[in-house]
């Protein structure tokens, strides 16, 4: 009897040391974000405030392995009581990727106002006779990524209601508004980057040739010579196509479209009356902006507007101090909040933070490159109170990981 006792006791050690010594190696996207998603609310849940209690969550979601070879930083800020919830490494620089597009379009709301249109024009100088253009066409960029062919039609007919049927003269790409660099500081060449060029028609940088075929195809005459030159003081405008600072911020945001993104970020330079603009004086203008919320820029660089760029670098402060401006700031925050993405809802986060606290909870804009994933924006806590947040993931190997985490933060910062 005492040795059959002795062989269970042996066996039973035996069990609980191998379920001591087993660990669950991360590898997979799946796998990770399991983990990372695991009840991370075994904290024990004494009698605390509520600040208390998202403090004690957060740290022990820090607490994960993935941070042993990777980096995240992180800042919560209660809006409606003015003071710094959580802060992990919030000074720390880190490429923002994406999120990059909040301070862009914040800096830009702040100087172009919301009432600011994105403008193409159309104008000629020269004399009509008989039906014939004696003269030269213009085709003004102002860097409207959404130019289309209904535009392109729009052009089309002012010419047509001019009562002209055959022009002679030159057709003029006028690209004056912004330098001739076609690609951002710090792009990766083999990236599917946007071209930067202010006068794109669907994206594309075929504006007069495009012109020039709509013409013939409505029946008029193009006898001229195609080229670039500025537009001259004499020249008659004819038609003007706009579109609206909201509608280029919701596929800017919504979508993070890069080309939307460099659009904007060139209007900076442009309305601080530097002709062309340039990176250097439109990021000038958010540095400004920097200055403007207590920051020092110098401790930061801005090399575009969309966070393609290897160069950009910034921190979790600096993101949650412009998401504090923009809120304090109706005439900002009221174009600013409706375009970010949507929990659960639209954009780029439709199919992330679908739980009860989180759907339609969350506002924010996402970022990835590689090896980099960040989530920057606005929620409400269950206290009601506003909270503007940044999270920056650096150094992780897949990009799923990274959301996983700012998903479970959300979360935190959410529910009861």
């Amino acid at each position: 009897m005492t040795r059959y006792i002795y062989t269970l006791l042996l066996a039973l050690l035996a069990i609980c040391g191998a379920q001591a010594q087993e660990t669950v190696e991360i590898y997979d996207d799946a796998t990770q974000e399991d983990s990372i998603m695991a009840d991370t609310f075994a904290v024990e849940q004494h009698a605390l405030p509520w600040e208390h209690n998202l403090r004690l969550h957060l740290d022990k979601l820090l607490e994960h392995d993935m941070f042993s070879t990777s980096q995240v930083a992180l800042m919560v800020y209660d809006l409606d009581a003015d003071s710094t919830l959580y802060a992990h490494n919030e000074r720390q620089l880190m490429r923002p990727a994406s999120t990059m597009k909040v301070l862009t379009a914040i800096a830009a709301i702040d100087k172009l106002g919301g009432s600011y249109r994105f403008k193409t024009e159309l104008c000629y100088t020269g004399e009509v006779t008989d039906g014939t253009l004696a003269g030269n066409i213009y085709c003004v960029g102002g860097f409207d990524p959404r130019f289309n062919n209904d535009d392109m039609r729009a052009f089309v007919e002012g010419i047509r209601k001019m009562g002209v049927d055959t022009i002679r003269g030159n057709i003029y790409a006028d690209k004056s508004m912004k330098d001739c660099d076609s690609l951002g500081s710090g792009w990766c060449w083999d990236d599917d980057n946007p071209i930067l060029s202010p006068l794109l028609v669907s994206r594309k940088n075929v504006f007069v040739k495009r012109f020039a075929d709509e013409l013939r195809e409505s029946g008029i005459v193009v006898e001229a010579t195609f080229g670039e030159a500025r537009r001259p003081e004499e020249a008659y405008c004819i038609v003007s196509r706009f579109h609206s600072i909201d509608q280029i911020l919701m596929k800017m945001l919504k979508e993070s479209d890069n080309l939307y993104a460099e659009s904007m970020f060139y209007q900076l330079g442009a309305s601080s009356g530097s002709h062309p603009a340039t990176a250097k004086n439109s990021a000038a203008v958010i540095e400004r902006l920097i200055s403007k919320v207590g920051l020092n820029p110098r401790r930061y660089n801005i090399a575009d507007g969309s966070g393609l760029s290897l160069y950009n670098y910034l921190s979790a402060e600096l993101e949650v101090r412009f998401l504090r401006y923009a809120y304090r700031n109706n005439n900002i925050y009221l174009h600013l909040h409706p375009a970010l993405p949507e929990a659960g809802v639209d954009g780029t986060l439709r199919t992330r933070m679908r739980g009860p606290f989180t759907q339609g909870n969350v506002f924010a804009k996402t970022g990835t490159v590689t090896g980099v994933s960040s989530l920057a924006g606005y929620c409400t806590a269950a206290n009601g109170h506003r909270l503007a947040f940044a999270i920056i993931n650096q150094g992780v190997m897949h990009g799923s990981n990274g959301r996983a985490f700012q998903d479970r933060v959300c979360t935190v910062l959410c529910q009861p």
